[in-house]
């Protein structure tokens, strides 16, 4: 991994308001970038809204307000949404901005002036519903177009068409050869099958006879430019293309559902990029689907989960939590409240909160609110496995991370923190505090109160990523004003806490009854 790291989410698409999938996206990418900043590489996430294309100009005219007015509100709802989230973005573009359109438009033009967009009359099936035309292939076994088209409607008219099918051949060895461009690497297989028969060029334009909301084409005003080849170039619009420091970011990482990942991103996306002579994205990591009771989540079918009702209850940490832990990356997850809950209570309030509780009470009521000293002979053999058993367990972490497997990260932090409380059981402070005059055993105390710190310091600047209003209080509890600077290398031992005063006990993660939640 190099020394910068630039990073995307896809940009969501403003008919409709956001939702779980779009907030667990959004976590997932900010949790990378976290990562990636607490470990010293200068980083810039990306986020931000798709606001052209057919089915927002009809919602706009159903509602009797123009289409910008209505992008500027529904924007608003996801901007607030990820602020709620605690996402940590650089910025968020909008497509309507005109740092965008001067892009799009350049890169059009110049792929035009190459001989890659060319004019053809289409005669075809069109769907409403998906803003896009349809080929022989896309109907069922039953030869009728799927109800994910919608209102398929038969069309007749002249378009501009980018000339895909020239690269197929190309993208198709690059995938074979780059198996790690797409994580999982499973993914692929879906690629290249779709990749194994013909694929037909793109139409990228709509008469605006049809369609008025879009940036209009360059070389003929009377045509807009098709929703999904103006979306997919925010990713280099925003980072300064043919700029100086356009190559100290891109090559990106962009961070995307499956549903959008054939063949918008993993075919449309490298090949425009080809043709236009700029490198294809470093990875597309492609993430998979939230559902509950195993189906997916749908407005239709009534199963949408709001995040806000969530957070609301339980805090945007536990929020954070809970859909970094449950899914692995490029896999399905199931949501379930009980599940949620349970993660809450067990994982963060009994192991994280109620451990950092008891070390903070017990050096205020032992030490005064002072860090003890440790001294050298009262060092035991507890104190060697607590320290191997952190480190490990933080390499592992970082390493996991490193890889976009989040949720065994997580595992294994948490068998840092689960070896603390151990740790804590077998050294028995409050044992130790009965003998106020056997100097071993108050040096033992000292040793002990000391290490419980020092574990749960490292754990917590490390934690920074994925729940960074938890481990802000809880390093400030125990004495920290800011999480450790971090060493890049290797996780060291926290050194030189001596004397440092921890603040009052407070539940990091108050208790809370399942059956008083929004979320049963």
């Amino acid at each position: 991994m190099g020394k910068s790291f630039y990073i995307t989410t896809a940009i969501d698409y403003v008919n409709g308001r956001p939702h779980l999938g779009h907030a667990y996206e959004k976590v997932l990418t900010d949790v990378l970038a976290r990562f990636q900043r607490q470990m010293g590489r200068d980083t810039y996430f990306l986020t931000g809204t798709d606001e052209h294309g057919q089915k927002v100009q009809q919602t706009a005219e159903k509602e009797g307000r123009s289409p910008q007015e209505f992008c500027d509100e529904m924007s608003g709802h996801f901007r607030s949404l990820y602020q709620k989230l605690d996402i940590s973005f650089d910025d968020f573009i909008r497509t309507t901005e005109e740092r965008h359109k001067i892009v799009v438009r350049d890169i059009i033009s110049r792929l035009h002036e190459k001989g890659e967009i060319y004019s053809a009359e289409y005669e075809g099936y069109y769907s409403t519903r998906q803003e896009q035309f349809l080929q022989e292939k896309d109907r069922d076994e039953k030869g009728e177009f799927p109800e994910i088209f919608g209102e398929v409607i038969k069309l007749k008219e002249t378009n501009y068409f980018f000339k895909l099918s020239k690269y197929q051949d190309w993208l198709k060895e690059f995938i074979e050869k780059n198996p790690d461009w797409i994580f999982p690497k499973f993914r692929a297989k879906e690629v290249l099958g779709a990749l194994e028969k013909p694929i037909p060029d793109l139409c990228i334009s709509r008469p605006k006879s049809r369609l008025q909301w879009g940036i209009p084409l360059p070389f003929d005003k009377e045509q807009v430019t098709y929703v999904w080849f103006d979306a997919l170039l925010n990713y280099i619009s925003v980072i300064g293309y043919k700029q100086e420091d356009f190559d100290k970011w891109w090559p990106g990482i962009n961070v995307i559902g499956k549903d959008i990942m054939v063949p918008a991103h993993a075919i449309y996306w490298p090949i425009m990029l080809k043709a236009s002579g700029i490198k294809v994205p470093k990875h597309l990591l492609v993430h998979g689907w939230w559902t509950t009771g195993k189906e997916k989540m749908s407005k239709s079918v009534g199963n949408v989960v709001d995040p806000l009702s969530l957070i609301e209850v339980y805090g945007v940490d536990a929020f954070r939590y809970y859909v970094m832990r449950e899914m692995a990356v490029g896999y399905d997850a199931d949501f379930t409240p009980e599940q949620f809950h349970q993660r809450y209570q067990s994982d963060l309030g009994n192991e994280v909160g109620n451990l950092l509780n008891r070390t903070v009470s017990m050096i205020k009521r032992y030490r005064q609110k002072s860090i003890p000293p440790r001294v050298k002979e009262y060092r035991s053999k507890l104190d060697d496995d607590l320290e191997s058993k952190i480190l490990n367990a933080v390499t592992l972490f970082r390493e996991h991370m490193e890889v976009f497997q989040v949720h065994l990260a997580l595992s294994e932090l948490w068998r840092g923190f689960q070896r603390t409380n151990q740790y804590v059981e077998e050294c028995a402070p409050w044992a130790l505090a009965k003998a106020k005059n056997d100097q071993e055993q108050q040096g033992r105390l000292d040793y002990a109160l000391s290490q419980m710190v020092r574990a749960q310091v490292l754990l917590l600047t490390e934690l920074a990523a994925i729940l960074p209003k938890s481990s802000a209080i809880g390093l400030r509890q125990l004495g920290q004003k800011d999480a450790l600077v971090k060493d890049f290398e290797r996780p060291l031992w926290p050194e030189s806490l001596e004397g440092k005063e921890v603040g009052d006990p407070e539940p990091l993660f108050p208790r809370i009854e399942f059956e008083d939640t929004e979320a049963s």
